[in-house]
């Protein structure tokens, strides 16, 4: 089969035609996107201008019973990062717009017994890898390995990072806590499920939630 492309008339004006933009995701998975399970191709591809995504179901477990650490849960919890709960049957709701930078900005609200909470991040692509930046401020980065098992998606942290005013930390490797997220789709439930964990060296498990929901691309309405 010949390869060769039509050329333009000499008259002819230079094509405008140009690929549609990438997720932060797709970028850092590169051609192993196409390995995603059909049913994750939608919440991982690039929400188009003037829509938005939207998913809504329920988490199973939120959180963590190590009451002890709730107080500093409670400053996360202000920051819009992570809260001081632990409850099950935890209904939710997702919302992701792109930016005209191309990041993915996403809230999550959680209709916890004491009322709704919600957590805000910003996620871009930067040196091969996802750039999560969590809560009101940015306070607190998280960089992550993107890589495809079985047809999920699954999120490693690399390096943990906060920001207190324009002052930046990163948290060193030895003692920063580990997150991992499985994005993967329930097809017996023809739902999308998602857990994520967060571990600390020497105690475990700290936090973590998972549950699944089913998600479209909507036209944006005006307010």
């Amino acid at each position: 089969m010949s390869t060769q492309q039509p050329q333009q008339g000499a008259g002819s004006a230079p094509s405008t035609d140009a690929a549609p933009p990438l997720s932060p995701y797709a970028q850092a998975l590169g051609g192993a996107v196409s390995e995603l399970h059909p049913g994750l191709q939608c919440y991982f591809s690039e929400v188009p201008d003037g829509a938005v995504g939207r998913g809504r179901g329920t988490f199973e477990v939120v959180g963590t019973p190590r009451r002890w650490l709730w107080p500093l849960l409670s400053v996360l919890g202000r920051w819009g990062v992570l809260f001081p709960v632990h409850e099950v049957e935890v209904p939710f709701a997702v919302e992701n717009r792109r930016s005209s930078t191309g990041v993915l900005h996403a809230v999550r609200r959680f209709e916890f017994r004491s009322g709704s909470r919600e957590m805000t991040d910003a996620v871009h692509f930067r040196n091969g890898r996802v750039i999560d930046v969590l809560g009101v401020g940015g306070r607190l980065r998280v960089a992550f390995d993107a890589t495809v098992r079985e047809g999920a998606l699954v999120l490693s942290s690399t390096s943990v990072g906060l920001r207190a005013g324009r002052v930046r930390l990163r948290i060193p490797t030895a003692v920063a806590p580990r997150a991992r997220v499985v994005e993967r789709f329930d097809g017996v439930i023809g739902r999308q499920s998602v857990r994520f964990t967060l571990d600390a060296p020497l105690l475990g498990r700290i936090y973590e939630y998972a549950g699944s929901f089913v998600y479209e691309i909507e036209q944006e309405t005006p307010a």
